[in-house]
């Protein structure tokens, strides 16, 4: 199984910017190691990128403990699922469907295994990365009002960007490996 160093190393030279991010955002950064390492592994989980995310889990559990694992993955289950519903709301307009329940269970987001306010920074971390607008705008605002910075946001989605970088340049990588 890769680390993520050796993921790191054996990145090419054209995405050196990106091996660079990694190193200094899940170094020391506003966030705590939770909070870095959660943010990482939710954004790898949701490129779905299968290297990442194993090497990322090893690294966010030495790093951050099973709780932080366990929600990070849990965030992007939930998100996935919510991400899509609410994406096509928005992009339909219609108030039809605003008006009708999303009957869709999200009972972990109220009881995460660790922390609620790291709960809602992976949710938003991957929300980022799905592209919804309405989820990012409610777990953002959710984020500001339990107590995190605009900074210490700016931060989590700095280290889901370069994830989902790093998430491209892997699949590219395999794709020169076997092409």
């Amino acid at each position: 199984m890769p680390t993520l160093e050796m993921l790191r190393e054996a990145l090419p030279e054209y995405a050196k910017d990106l091996k660079l991010n990694l190193q200094s955002l899940l170094g020391e950064t506003s966030l705590s190691a939770a909070q870095r390492y959660g943010v990482a592994l939710a954004s790898a989980a949701a490129a779905r990128q299968p290297e990442l995310v194993v090497a990322l889990r090893q690294e966010a559990q030495s790093q951050a403990g099973p709780e932080t694992v366990e929600d990070a993955l849990a965030a992007t289950a939930i998100m996935g699922m919510t991400n899509v519903f609410y994406r096509f709301r928005h992009m339909v307009g219609k108030e039809s469907y605003a008006a009708l329940p999303a009957r869709l269970r999200m009972n972990r987001i109220a009881k995460p295994a660790g922390s609620k306010l790291d709960f809602e920074l992976f949710c938003l971390a991957v929300s980022a990365i799905n592209a919804c607008e309405a989820c990012v705008r409610a777990h953002e605002k959710t984020c500001l009002e339990q107590g995190l910075t605009e900074t210490q946001i700016n931060d989590a989605i700095r280290i889901a960007a370069t994830i989902h970088g790093l998430a491209a340049v892997l699949v590219a990588s395999a794709q020169e490996e076997y092409p």
